[in-house]
């Protein structure tokens, strides 16, 4: 099988990709291990950019009726409010003046749906084995459930393959970094929080019990919210994920008597890596193989579906208009440095702040922010950084 670009990964980042570049008429052969879309609790949050993006492709308009549309967002400690910011400040710069929560797996079924109308091939149930590049092209292995090894030759090869990417271990990549000693508590709550003074979507500081509170769509749940929070290190899961445990970090910072209605928890890992490099002659890394980082700000998911529109733009000039193959260098140099620059930095610097410990550091933080959201200039400035908008821009003039 011969392919113009084959595409490891099939979360939004590479159907975003695929998609692009099927509905432009370049041939896309997708690989993804998993037979289904992943439903476990993954990125929701989607910034203006990515709405605008995503409405190149037409999908919009179609997932907007399935999840909450967020004009408000707060910044809260364990007392009450903080600071308000009104996205509505951005109306002049963007069609989508409002962050957007919808789990991540809806918009992944939105895009296979799409694809398998285009001619793209999606090799769903399929493994990467490895590649090898050769002068024109890469020679992509990997086998089905029957373990027959099978081979795909690609022009060019995206690896979207998630933080333990294959395609970048294949090819020699680095992946520097850290990671936080501490895991994330990761909940889904039914309660009508909104009556408790909370916008759909507030970070509530605290020196050890901070929290990212958003609110969920769902057609099974009404007033589905999701709650993150810090986990004790040296606990191991069961003790963390014990009902008993978990509503008592509920109750820290949540007021009300009784058991909240806990649906889901879970634990994981957080880290803060970027690859030494986005490209290796005709392979590409984007999304997670390419950057991760904690989820304060919800940079993750909206990041990658950011590359995935760069790239999928960069190599469409190449393959089907004779664009020169050295503009595909300039993929690299923006999205690394928003990666870099802009991800990385604000990500870490929200951990930071949520956390603070010296009081007065803490009081000069929130005295700070609630300056900032009463002056409609600042603030506008603040939800340009906060919303990506600023980052799209600046990577938009690196040459």
């Amino acid at each position: 099988m011969t392919i113009d670009v084959a595409i490891v990964g099939g979360g939004p980042v590479g159907l975003v990709a695929a998609l692009y570049l099927a509905t432009k008429g370049v041939g896309v052969a997708l690989i993804e291990a998993e037979l289904e879309t992943a439903k476990e609790q993954r990125g929701a949050a989607f910034h203006p950019p990515t709405l605008e993006m995503l409405d190149e492709l037409g999908i919009t308009s179609e997932i907007l009726p399935r999840g909450v549309k967020v004009p408000v967002w707060q910044v809260r400690d364990r007392s009450g409010l903080i600071a308000e910011f009104d996205l509505g400040l951005l109306r002049d710069e963007t069609r989508y003046p409002f962050r957007f929560h919808m789990p991540q797996h809806v918009l992944s079924d939105v895009l296979i749906k799409r694809l398998r109308a285009t001619p793209a091939k999606l090799l769903h149930g399929h493994k990467v084995l490895g590649i090898e590049s050769k002068a024109d092209r890469v020679e992509v292995r990997f086998s089905g459930d029957d373990g027959v090894e099978q081979t795909l030759d690609a022009r060019w090869v995206i690896g979207a393959d998630g933080a333990h990417s294959v395609i970048r271990k294949q090819s020699a990549i680095d992946f520097p970094g850290f990671s936080w000693p501490e895991r994330f508590l990761v909940t889904n709550v039914t309660q009508p929080l909104e009556g408790l003074g909370f916008s759909g979507a507030a970070y509530v500081t605290d020196p050890e019990r901070w929290a990212v509170v958003l609110k969920l769509s769902d057609d099974k749940y009404a007033n589905l919210w999701r709650i993150a929070m810090p986990a004790d290190p040296d606990l191991p899961d069961p003790e963390v994920l014990a009902p008993e445990a978990v509503q008592k970090r509920l109750h820290e910072f949540l007021p009300g008597e009784g058991q909240f209605d806990v649906v889901y928890s879970s634990t994981y890992r957080v880290h803060q890596r970027v690859a030494s490099r986005f490209r290796h002659g005709r392979v590409f890394l984007a999304g997670d193989a390419a950057h991760i980082n904690n989820p304060l700000g919800g940079f993750g998911l909206n990041g990658g579906v950011h590359d995935a529109f760069n790239l999928a733009q960069r190599l469409l000039s190449v393959v089907r208009q004779s664009g020169p193959e050295s503009a595909l260098d300039v993929y690299e140099r923006q999205r690394r440095y928003v990666a870099v620059e802009h991800v990385q930095a604000q990500s870490i610097r929200n951990k930071k702040q949520m956390e603070e410990r010296d009081p007065a550091r803490r009081a000069e933080q929130a005295l700070s922010l609630r300056q900032t959201a009463a002056d409609p200039d600042r603030a506008k400035q603040y939800l340009m950084d906060t919303s990506m908008l600023n980052s799209v821009q600046r990577a938009a003039e690196i040459a």
